[in-house]
């Protein structure tokens, strides 16, 4: 493929994912004392990893956060500076960090495609739940049993929300094998 297209294709891509992230903003579901919602973007960002691997993926996150420093792309209507500012900043950081997990799991391990999918999906999600414990610590100034603790309202959902989004992953690079071939600018 043509590099100028390639950079084109991948770029489309990414502001498509970024997209359906900051529309899933909108479903956000108040939890627990530390300030911290259940939301839909937290898989969003898992599932644009696994689908579009650890660079598109990425450039996803960064045209999301490049968004974020003025528009309100964050569940409860937040910007990322605001987000940065309070408890939820350990969660925004595992946003980046699970999204390149994922998306380098997804595309470079071997096997089947559900089992593979389901790691990379379950260690993305753990990065998320350890930046956020972080981020509890220093910004909502709790211990870190209490910042462990605080993760246990999500699990259940958490996990519910990683099956769908490893299904989705698996249709999607079903109906479109070249997002895992070898060659096309995933690396």
């Amino acid at each position: 493929m043509n590099p100028a297209l390639r950079s084109l294709t991948d770029l489309s891509l990414s502001a498509v994912f970024a997209a359906l992230i900051i529309v899933l903003a909108f479903v956000s579901i108040p939890v627990g004392s530390a300030g911290v919602p259940i939301v839909l973007q937290n898989a969003a960002f898992i599932l644009a990893g696994l689908v579009l691997g650890p660079r598109r993926g990425l450039i996803t996150v960064a045209i999301f956060f490049a968004l974020g420093i003025v528009l309100p792309v964050l569940a409860g209507g937040r910007s990322i500076p605001q987000a940065l500012s309070g408890p939820t900043v350990g969660y925004i950081i595992g946003y980046i960090v699970s999204t390149a997990l994922a998306g380098f799991l997804a595309y470079y391990l071997r096997g089947n495609r559900y089992l593979v999918f389901s790691i990379a999906a379950i260690v993305a999600l753990f990065s998320q739940y350890l930046c956020g414990t972080i981020g509890l610590i220093v910004r909502a100034d709790m211990s870190l049993g209490a910042a462990i603790a605080a993760q246990g309202s999500f699990v259940l959902i958490d996990a519910l929300k990683i099956l769908v989004a490893v299904a989705a992953a698996v249709a999607i690079h079903a109906a479109l094998p070249q997002l895992l071939r070898p060659g096309t600018s995933h690396a």
